[in-house]
């Protein structure tokens, strides 16, 4: 759904180790602390890289960064129970003169691994970096932390309905069928993946850093997150940057819920930039011919299946494929859409199509069960937190109502999906605070985090700021995008913790510098 910056890959070697201690705890603090023995855990810090083709790992090594696993308890009501462990990097502040402390990441999913991310972090960071000890974190049961995997036939749980009443029944039938493999493979863990425990992990991690108190950049979901632990533990946050802002007053299973208009208007501008480039991609000269052609593939893939290379795309994943390359505004992000709709446009006349790689990666994860611990693990986190509503006719109903204005993507974004047939939430769902000191960031033309979400927390949390990138679908701005405006202020606010007297606005064309809005959003 809101898929992380990177992807780790799959470790097989751990390697030299070293152990560093985090300080010890004094005997009053461990009086009556069930949490005593995790929160006080010296930390083995050792290499990364865990074999010969890990690059995640070789890329934490080559920026100088360590890792190690954090022991956490599977339910904290029962902290000598079960436990599981969570992974993390660390690039250590150079600047130890001034140094801040630990910044923790996040990078959306839910789901997503973080544990790679620092390296192009403090990248983003320039000068203020080098007083950070950056920290990478695969949450709970993702990437290299103890794993959750329900062998899924896919790696996502998004799945178009289809054109008719038939095809809903068969993504009726496809999201029951993925929730009863969780419950059958994974079904003790499954009331425990979570975002409050997740949380409750970051302030483990917190303690066993010896530190009193964190730093905070999440993106997308890791905003919610975000949200979440400033709540749940309002004295041991610092600096906390949110990007790609969720609304927590409408997080759910059904994020994707009213996201159609802005993932129209990013597909009409991707739509106008591949018909600038027509003798590349031969997709059409103008938008709406571009248009007319991702509705002939998705009329074609519903009369029968495509076959590219060695998969078949049909009416259920043609709109999969297309929302999928939609979250960023750049020439690689465009390019690669309209690579893939190339193919399959071949395909839907008959012509045998060899995917490219970006595609074949595309198909490999949305049809093939490669990717299924990630498509699991995001919906354990989303089924865990909210409850969805059970019967599929509210769906049907949904989707019928929405079609008229939008029939290619409505039967996506709101489309059931496993969390109808999950058990319910183990714990109710985190009422966000009122009020919390943060600096959030969000694009004007977000299709994945909406703007209007930015709005709404920034109305919620009056002593927050917002920066806001105008004129761009981008999703994930700071570090990633290129802006100039944005990343001068989120790091400035991280140098000083002083946030901007008033909301930023950034105008994307052209990345040029900011101009001062009127302290509230409109």
């Amino acid at each position: 759904m809101f898929m992380s910056r990177r992807t780790a890959l799959c470790a097989v070697l751990a390697l030299a180790v070293s152990l560093v201690s985090a300080p010890a705890a004094t005997a009053a603090a461990d009086t009556g602390d069930p949490l005593a023995r995790f929160r006080h855990q010296p930390l083995t810090w050792k290499s990364c890289v865990q074999g010969p083709d890990d690059d995640t790992g070789k890329e934490l090594q080559k920026a100088g960064a360590e890792c190690a696993d954090v022991t956490v308890p599977l339910n904290y009501d029962d902290p000598g129970g079960r436990t599981v462990t969570v992974a993390i990097s660390r690039i250590r502040a150079t600047d130890t003169r001034r140094r801040i402390g630990p910044l923790l990441l996040n990078g959306g999913g839910p789901g997503g691994p973080t544990l790679g991310d620092p390296p192009w972090v403090r990248q983003a960071m320039k000068q203020v970096g080098a007083r950070y000890d950056i920290v990478g974190v695969d949450p709970r049961f993702v990437g290299r932390s103890t794993p959750l995997d329900c062998r899924w036939p896919t790696g996502t749980s998004i799945h178009g309905a289809g054109t008719g009443r038939a095809g809903f029944d068969r993504a009726v039938a496809f999201a029951r069928d993925l929730a009863r493999r969780c419950r059958t493979s994974e079904g003790s863990v499954l009331p425990y993946v979570t975002t409050r425990n997740t949380a409750r992990d970051m302030d483990i991690i917190r303690s066993a850093l010896g530190e009193r108190r964190i730093s905070y950049l999440g993106y997308s979901y890791g905003s919610y997150l975000g949200e979440v632990y400033a709540t749940m533990f309002p004295g041991r946050v610092d600096r906390m940057v949110l990007d790609g802002v969720i609304d927590s007053g409408r997080y759910s299973p059904r994020l994707l819920r009213g996201t159609e208009k802005a993932n129209r208007q990013a597909l009409a501008d991707w739509a106008s930039w591949t018909a600038a480039r027509h003798t590349t991609y031969g997709l059409g000269r103008t938008r709406d011919a571009v248009l007319a052609t991702v509705n002939r593939v998705q009329a074609a893939a519903t009369r029968k299946p495509l076959k590219v290379g060695s998969h078949q795309v049909d009416e259920h994943t043609v709109p999969v494929i297309v929302l999928s390359g939609l979250s960023q505004d750049d020439d690689d992000a465009y390019g690669a859409l309209a690579q893939a709709v190339r193919d399959m446009s071949r395909a839907a006349r008959g012509r045998h199509v060899e995917p490219g790689p970006e595609f074949a990666e595309t198909l490999k994860f949305v049809v093939t069960g490669s990717a299924s611990a990630y498509g699991s693990v995001q919906s354990a986190i989303l089924c865990g937190d909210v409850a969805a509503p059970r019967d599929p006719e509210v769906y049907w109903r949904d989707i019928q109502r929405s079609r008229a204005r939008d029939p290619f993507l409505a039967p996506v974004t709101r489309n059931i999906g496993p969390c109808a047939f999950w058990d319910p939430p183990r714990e109710a769902p985190t009422t966000v605070r009122s009020d919390f000191p943060a600096l959030l960031v969000n694009a004007t033309g977000d299709p994945r985090t909406l703007y209007s979400g930015a709005v709404a927390q920034r109305r919620n949390w009056p002593s927050s700021r917002l920066v806001t990138l105008r004129g761009t679908s981008q999703h994930g701005v700071y570090g990633v995008f290129g802006s100039a405006c944005v990343d001068a202020r989120v790091n400035a606010y991280l140098a000083t913790g002083r946030l901007p007297a008033e909301d930023v606005t950034c105008e994307a064309q052209g990345r040029p510098g900011c101009r001062y809005g009127p302290g509230r959003p409109r």
